[in-house]
């Protein structure tokens, strides 16, 4: 795994280092302070991942990425910050690790990404979805998902995995925003900037989570608490 780490704080830039030296499949290739002159040297080393400061003089690293999106590379961003993480998500950064960085945390981000490699070597297309299921092309084949099997759906970068049990989930090619709008909006609900849900496997719903058949836990982003609050309004028994 080619990693390329930019940063403006030497400092942080050796503790990235660091922690990826428990990695031995990582290969730290190139360090930047700045995003200057960055593109073309990008497109020379080719990494699998990079790993970016959000907060940098001159141009941001969420700008970066904007400006090169759609990217031919995975990003993780390392900030200090929490603010930035729904409009990072919008522009499928695989993760986003808010500093200090514990060893735990970057040994599951890279766990990730080691996923999101292995699934863009696969042969994987766009999902067709129809009236009761939805087709997906794995490994050469298409694979036929009803959806009433479906429990949930979760973004992975420009990827999405189809979760029809706690231990299964195929994944696909393909944005949350095409399969939001591809899946019937009586069936399922966005309930987060990473999560569709079936509304017939909803168990009960809390404030800042919805509890699923399965013993699975999904939190509600604040964006999506009205739609939310407008399916509780459009089911529940007044009394």
């Amino acid at each position: 795994m080619k990693v390329v780490i930019i940063d403006d704080e030497p400092l942080a830039i050796t503790v990235m280092e660091n922690l990826l030296k428990a990695h031995p499949e990582v290969e730290v290739i190139a360090t930047f302070n700045s995003t200057l002159g960055l593109a073309d040297k990008l497109d020379t080393l080719k990494p699998d991942v990079v790993f970016s400061d959000i907060r940098m003089p001159g141009e941001t690293g969420l700008d970066f990425v904007k400006s090169q999106y759609p990217m031919p590379y995975a990003v993780v961003f390392t900030t200090a910050y929490s603010d930035y993480a729904a409009e990072a998500f919008e522009f499928e950064a695989l993760d986003y690790l808010v500093k200090p960085i514990s060893p735990d945390r970057m040994n599951k981000a890279i766990k990730r990404v080691e996923e999101y490699l292995a699934l863009k070597a696969a042969n994987t297309e766009m999902a067709e979805t129809q009236d009761d299921y939805v087709y997906v092309k794995v490994d050469g084949e298409f694979q036929k998902i009803l959806y009433k099997d479906i429990l949930y759906v979760e973004a992975f970068a420009d990827y999405v995995k189809i979760w029809t049990a706690p231990d299964k989930r195929v994944v696909t090619l393909q944005t949350m925003r095409n399969m939001e709008n591809g899946l019937p909006n009586d069936r399922f609900i966005r309930v987060h900037r990473s999560f569709i849900i079936a509304i017939d496997k909803i168990k009960s719903i809390q404030n800042t989570s919805v509890h699923l058949h399965g013993g699975i836990d999904v939190p509600v982003g604040k964006n999506y608490k009205d739609s939310i609050n407008m399916l509780l309004q459009k089911n529940r028994l007044n009394g």
